[in-house]
């Protein structure tokens, strides 16, 4: 019997390493990069970080100022590209973010993306606050209806992200939920493989629900619309909105966006009619090709409209 399970011992442990060897050659599971929280409260990466997404076909980095994607070369004529999991993008090669497809489209302007996946917009301002020594000459910030939702604590609390509290007129900062497992399970690849396949009641290993790009919003009716009006006016009497641009998904709430217009904000609203390809058949998430043409978009409105102001 003993000699049974002294077997049963030594072939489970080189089954597990087996098994990890396996999953890392054939990276059936994303690495994902560790974060920590500055000084101002803003939870980013670690810098100097690389590893591949899910397949191999691509490596993601993490820039020496802690964000994802390439620094630009200078930071005169700067404009700063704000967002969630979007403008992160670990999904896409590096060649497929925003900030190189507007260098394309505005190429005596320099572009930088400040990022990561579940970013609000009362989070994306308090980024701007931190990245405002750069003296950006704008800013561009990409929304929809989630980000003003995931902002408010009486709305969405979330413990992981920054938020308002409509009821204490304060800014709540998040933080990050169990580290240290998350480090663990992260890094053995095996177990956070079968972790994804057989996924238990966790909530750690929880990340923030994928958002439905195409789900249209009834304009008549919004959901939570007193507590997102009151957010949006106290954005607009407590941060300088003036070199500020929200950058509207398509299909967002017509609403919120004639609020945001309203109070200060300068607006690009996306459009993305009959084509599907702008996101991936399995996600809501951008494609290369729906990246580029989100950026054709952005940049037509910044030469037209608000660069020459």
């Amino acid at each position: 019997m003993k000699r049974f399970i002294k077997h049963i011992t030594i072939f489970s442990f080189l089954a597990l390493i087996a098994g990890e060897i396996v999953v890392r050659l054939t990276h059936a599971m994303s690495d994902i990069p560790q974060r920590t929280i500055d000084n101002y409260g803003i939870q980013k990466y670690i810098p100097n970080q690389d590893g591949y997404w899910k397949g191999g076909d691509h490596k993601w980095l993490i820039n020496e100022m802690g964000w994802p994607g390439e620094l630009p070369e200078r930071f005169d004529d700067l404009i700063l590209v704000i967002g969630d999991s979007y403008i992160e993008n670990f999904m896409n090669p590096n060649e497929c973010h925003q900030s190189v497809y507007l260098k394309e489209q505005i190429p005596d302007h320099n572009f930088m993306e400040a990022a990561r996946s579940g970013v609000s917009l009362i989070e994306a301002m308090e980024i701007h606050k931190q990245l405002d020594s750069l003296q950006p000459k704008h800013t561009l910030i990409y929304v929809n209806d989630f980000d003003f939702f995931e902002s408010i604590v009486e709305v969405k609390p979330m413990s992981d992200i920054t938020q308002m509290s409509l009821t204490n007129n304060e800014i709540v900062y998040g933080k990050m939920k169990a580290p240290v497992s998350k480090k663990i399970l992260y890094n053995w690849k095996l177990l956070y493989y079968f972790y994804n396949r057989f996924p238990i009641n966790l909530s750690f290993g929880k990340e923030k629900p994928k958002k439905i790009e195409n789900e249209k919003s009834d304009s008549s009716e919004l959901q939570s619309k007193d507590e997102v009006f009151k957010l949006i006016d106290h954005i607009a009497a407590n941060y300088n909105l003036e070199g500020k641009s929200l950058v509207f998904h398509p299909n967002s709430n017509q609403l919120i966006i004639e609020k945001c217009m309203a109070a200060g904000f300068d607006t690009i609203i996306l459009d993305s009619s009959n084509d599907k390809d702008w996101t991936f058949d399995y996600d809501s998430h951008w494609t290369c090709y729906g990246h580029k043409k989100v950026a054709e978009q952005v940049s037509k409105a910044l030469k037209d409209n608000i660069l020459l102001n």
